[in-house]
Formats: C-alpha cells, sequence, structure tokens
C-alpha cells in the first residue's frame, strides 16, 4: 500500500565521512512516518543516483532509503588510478560502517533493512554479517548471488574463469578497471577487481587485510532473507543466489525467489533495465 512520501520531516541527502576521510553523499528517499529503514548498496559502478527512482517506490510504501555511495563514482571524494587503489577492505571497514551510522543518526530506532544490487547485495551480506549488533530485520537482494563460476550454467559459466583472470590482469595494466570503455561496471579499482574475482574462482569470501573471517561471519548470518531475479539475466541465475544464501546459519530463513519477466515488468526482465521502472520490485520485496 502507498504512503504519503511528499512530506517528509527526513533530510534527502546527508554528507558522510568515512575513517580514512573519504567522503561522499547519503541520498534519502522517506515517507513522513517510516516503518523500517534500508540500507541499500548498489551495483558495481552504478552512482547511487540511479537508485532514486527505486527509493522513491519503497518509500511510497512506508520504507525509508539511504542509498550508499561506492568508494570512487558519484558523489565519491575519490577516483580509482594508478595513484588510488582500494579493495573490500575499505568497502566493508570505512565506508558502509559509516553509512550505517549515519542511517541510524537519520531513523534512530526504526527496524532496519539491508540490501542491495548485484555485488551490492553481497557487500551487503558481508556487511550485515560483520555487523550483527545492528540487528538487522531483514536482507534484500535484487539481481544477486554469488560470481563463482560453477554456479553459472552453459558455455558462459565455463568461460568466466578466464574472466576472473583476466580482469584483475587488465586492471593491473591499466592502474584501475576501465570499466566504462569494456563494458562492464565502471573504472574500477584494482583491489575491488581482486577481491571479486578471487571468490568468483574459489567460491571463497575474503578481503585482503580484513581481519575477521568472512567465511565464518557469513556462516553466522542468521537473517531473513528475499531475493528478486529476473528472467533474462544471465548475470545473476537462481543457481548463484542460492548459493550464497546456502552458506547462512539458516538457509531455510531464505524465502522462495521471486523471478520478474518481461510482462511484469514492462521493461526487459535483465540486470539492469528494472531500474526504469522499480515498482514491481519494490512490491516483490514487499510481500508478506
Amino acid at each position: 500500500m502507498k504512503t504519503d512520501a511528499t512530506s517528509t520531516p527526513f533530510p534527502t541527502q546527508v554528507p558522510v565521512q568515512s575513517g580514512d576521510g573519504h567522503t561522499w553523499t547519503m541520498l534519502i528517499r522517506a515517507p513522513a512516518q517510516p516503518r523500517a529503514a534500508l540500507l541499500w548498496i548498489p551495483a558495481l559502478g552504478v552512482a547511487a543516483r540511479h537508485y532514486l527512482p527505486f527509493a522513491q517506490a519503497l518509500a511510497e510504501r512506508g520504507i525509508a532509503v539511504c542509498l550508499h555511495e561506492w568508494r570512487g563514482h558519484g558523489s565519491s571524494s575519490l577516483r580509482a588510478g594508478t595513484q588510488q587503489d582500494w579493495g573490500y577492505r575499505e568497502l566493508l571497514t570505512q565506508d558502509l560502517p559509516a553509512t550505517e551510522s549515519a542511517l541510524a543518526e537519520a531513523f534512530g530506532d526504526l527496524p532496519r533493512l539491508i540490501g542491495g544490487h548485484s555485488l551490492g547485495g553481497q557487500l551487503a551480506c558481508c556487511h550485515a554479517a560483520l555487523s550483527p549488533q545492528a540487528r538487522w530485520q531483514q536482507l534484500w537482494l535484487v539481481a544477486s548471488g554469488t560470481p563463482y563460476w560453477r554456479c553459472f550454467p552453459g558455455p558462459r559459466g565455463w568461460l568466466l574463469p578466464l574472466v576472473y583472470r583476466f580482469l584483475p590482469w587488465l586492471a593491473r595494466r591499466h592502474g584501475a578497471l576501465p570499466g566504462r570503455r569494456i563494458g562492464f561496471g565502471g573504472n574500477e579499482a584494482r583491489g575491488v577487481i581482486q577481491d571479486w574475482a578471487r571468490v568468483g574462482l574459489s567460491d571463497v569470501y575474503a578481503a585482503a587485510g580484513v581481519p575477521t573471517d568472512l567465511q565464518a561471519a557469513l556462516s553466522q548470518l542468521d537473517v531473513p532473507t528475499r531475493g528478486v531475479l529476473f528472467a533474462r539475466d544471465w548475470l545473476a541465475p537462481p543457481s548463484s543466489l542460492r548459493a550464497l544464501t546456502a552458506r547462512f546459519a539458516k538457509p531455510a530463513n531464505s524465502g522462495p525467489i521471486t523471478l520478474l519477466d518481461r510482462d511484469t515488468l514492462k521493461v526487459p526482465a535483465d540486470h539492469f533495465a528494472w531500474m526504469q521502472a522499480p515498482a514491481p520490485v519494490a512490491e516483490a520485496l514487499l510481500e508478506r
């Protein structure tokens, strides 16, 4: 059910700074009386502002949404290059805790949800596992799942090990991955691509420089999970999402996967087109 999201006492953007000096703007869309607050993590290379229609759709249905910004994109003060590098360590130990703190300051004791799109969903899982004190009420995963190559069917899956070796090499050669030129992500830091590719090859979540065992933390994650996938999205097949949630403490907490097609979305049912018309995704996540 839609609620009034036009008059709200909450800010629409909040400046955030991590412990190492990185700054960005957290974008907010909220109804006047939200029933929960969602920390949303974008897909690799996608600026937070592109999720404003999705955030508005959720705000109209009673959920306050705080859009995290990837280091290196959008409002981020940094850009990846030869002189600027980072990996999952900075994203998980610096940036996401700062956004979570900003969410807590804005929305106090409201029930907290966490979620993300694509790689953002994976980092949402990792952050939730590293911050059980936040008492996350739900985990929302959209077009997300482990990148482990064996979870992808057919010839594309067989080719992924080559991709996971080539892209880190390309990022090292150029100082950063030239994602805009090759059509994958944005200009991404070498360390991020290395950490992502390591999971894709080994199915082991780990981050260089993070003292916590991510695999062990994920095995303790006990948060009800909802997943939304798209019928024509080869980047996030159901087998990939199931393999991700299977490592949680109680995989049975993961509800049924909602698979949306073009007839429901009114746009192509692929990895990114849903962002143009996100209302069906918002409805699917809020189904009881």
